[in-house]
């Protein structure tokens, strides 16, 4: 009789073909740095990693969010000026709004999707950053 390993009821990553620690870095590459994830496969590669880029889309979508919210309190200090940036994207056929906090060197600070463009939305997102930035 073969003994099968029980796996915790808090393993995010459990049956992802690849480990935790790849899925991690991708994400949060992907929030910090805002690179493509053209960019992102050209990575991985680069370390011997097969990773198709629908793959890198559906982690950011599965786990951006969660990872976001643990790392934030880790992020340091940026300077006082930046700008919200506000574009329209399209996720499996649905049209979002994508709103990027975004400081004057040009790095990500913090993203959030929204089905709809309205001025509450976009206070919503100001106000959250302006609460965790000052």
């Amino acid at each position: 009789m073969v003994k099968r390993k029980r796996f915790k009821k808090n393993q995010p990553f459990k049956w992802k073909h690849y480990s935790g620690e790849i899925i991690l870095w991708l994400v949060r590459w992907y929030g910090r740095y805002a690179l493509s994830y053209r960019d992102l496969k050209e990575i991985a590669a680069e370390r011997g990693l097969e990773i198709e880029r629908s793959t890198i889309c559906r982690w950011v979508h599965e786990y951006g969010s969660q990872i976001a919210k643990r790392l934030r309190p880790h992020f340091r200090q940026t300077c006082a000026s930046w700008r919200l940036d506000e574009t329209l994207v399209k996720i499996k056929g649905r049209w979002y709004y994508l709103y990027r906090a975004i400081d004057k060197y040009g790095h990500a600070l913090d993203w959030m999707l929204s089905r709809q463009q309205n001025a509450k939305a976009a206070l919503r997102f100001f106000k959250k950053q302006w609460l965790n930035l000052t």
